[in-house]
């Protein structure tokens, strides 16, 4: 999932760049918003990351609720591997009878890096049932089916960081070329290969990316910022050596220049980028729209810790107050329509995620995937967020508690990805 490549997004008249131009991924003013890069950069730097890392610290949102082993519904898993504990990547029979050792070593490496590790201590179980008692006699008018499977297990994301895992080929490229393909309104200019592992001329389609309305072509952006986010992480948390048993991590510049350099992506990586931005301000939205919940006194982050619970909601009522600070003209947020289409597609892609073969790539991929829906939900009750009661439960508007952790966690992989960049502009400049 991590490790898959972008699909070539070339439109069939650009030419080919015959010049490396500036280091700096990307540059200027965003499409559809009027909203400067530089400044978003000096945004989020100073005033948002800082804030949004502390708060993934707090025990409300260190532990995310999530079933990992739902069965993927469009399609057969493939066999998995015989080693111990081998839950993650499968290992085609084939490689075992051809006694492949390069091809075991780095399955063996993907289970090992994608494995979930879910260390609890007994006083965090106690305390999990606990939030559960507490979540169960409040009234809630929505719940997501499922946080009640029995399969479902809480994990603790800071010992489960979204990384280099190892796992690519076939079932990663299945995935989001599911996505991409079936969900996501595309653009029929763009270049598609059939199968990246395999060589092909690939296919060319008559549209252009312009001929898609602005809703379909923000639900796009919203997937490809999604899409580079995730391979972000990757190129910035990669896994450059391990000896004696102690893996090093680090940024690895050389993939990132192969996933958003302008010259190796032929001129879509910046693109990329900007959608990551998209996306970035589309959440951002989102947690501004929804700071009258959570400013209501009736709204508590519950962990038992009444002192620490009031602090967590300080914290996160401040970072509401710092969204408001910045300012930009999102017109494609007013001209949403067409709610119960995106409804349907954001829900079929949530469901592609059981597909994903590495427990920890499926972990945040469902994790991003419900943030970034349940900031498209606050984005589509607008009105009724603003009509909400001081002192009692709304029938209107109501956010679970998974809804508001994938939220902020989800937001908090954005701004992460955005300072990466950062540091990724750094690098570049250091090694020409």
């Amino acid at each position: 999932f991590l490790l898959l490549p972008f699909y070539n997004h070339t439109i069939s008249f650009l030419p080919y760049l015959p010049h490396r131009p500036s280091p700096t991924p990307v540059t200027g003013v965003l499409d559809d918003c009027l909203c400067d890069i530089d400044s978003i950069d000096n945004f989020n730097t100073y005033k948002i990351f800082p804030k949004i890392k502390k708060l993934q610290e707090r025990d409300y949102f260190r532990y995310y609720k999530v079933n990992l082993k739902r069965p993927c519904p469009f399609w057969a898993e493939d066999g998995h591997c015989s080693i111990k504990d081998c839950h993650v990547e499968p290992c085609p029979e084939y490689l075992k009878m051809a006694n492949n050792t390069k091809e075991l070593e780095d399955c063996e490496q993907a289970n090992k890096l994608g494995a979930i590790n879910s260390t609890l201590s007994n006083q965090s179980k106690e305390a999990f049932i606990d939030w559960a008692r507490y979540d169960d006699s409040r009234d809630h008018f929505c719940e997501l089916d499922d946080e009640r499977s029995p399969a479902a297990q809480y994990v603790d994301l800071l010992l489960n960081p979204e990384r280099y895992t190892g796992y690519k080929g076939t079932s990663a490229w299945r995935v989001w070329n599911s996505i991409y393909e079936e969900n996501c309104f595309k653009p029929r200019s763009v270049y598609r290969p059939l199968n990246p592992l395999v060589p092909s001329r690939g296919r060319f389609f008559i549209c252009t990316f312009s001929c898609l309305c602005l809703e379909k072509r923000v639900f796009y952006k919203l997937i490809s910022g999604l899409h580079a986010s995730i391979n972000l992480h990757l190129c910035a948390n990669y896994l450059l050596e391990e000896t004696w048993g102690k893996p090093s991590w680090g940024p690895n510049i050389k993939e990132f220049k192969r996933r958003f350099d302008p010259v190796e992506t032929k001129g879509e990586g910046p693109r990329r980028l900007k959608n990551l931005y998209f996306l970035y301000l589309i959440e951002l939205r989102a947690l501004s729209k929804v700071a009258p919940y959570f400013e209501r006194s009736i709204v508590d982050l519950y962990t038992g810790n009444a002192e620490e619970d009031a602090d967590t909601k300080t914290l996160l009522l401040n970072i509401f107050q710092d969204t408001n600070q910045m300012q930009f003209n999102f017109k494609s947020l007013i001209r949403l329509k067409i709610f119960s289409e995106f409804r349907l597609h954001f829900k079929n892609i949530s469901r592609i995620m059981d597909c994903v073969g590495c427990d920890k790539c499926r972990l945040w991929g469902k994790l991003q995937t419900q943030g970034l829906g349940t900031a498209l939900k606050i984005l589509f009750s607008e009105k009724e967020i603003q009509k909400l009661p001081e002192n009692s439960p709304s029938k209107g508007f109501q956010l679970t508690r998974q809804e508001i952790v994938a939220l902020l966690n989800a937001f908090g992989r954005l701004s992460t990805s955005i300072r990466d960049l950062q540091n990724f502009k750094v690098l570049l400049q250091h090694s020409r």
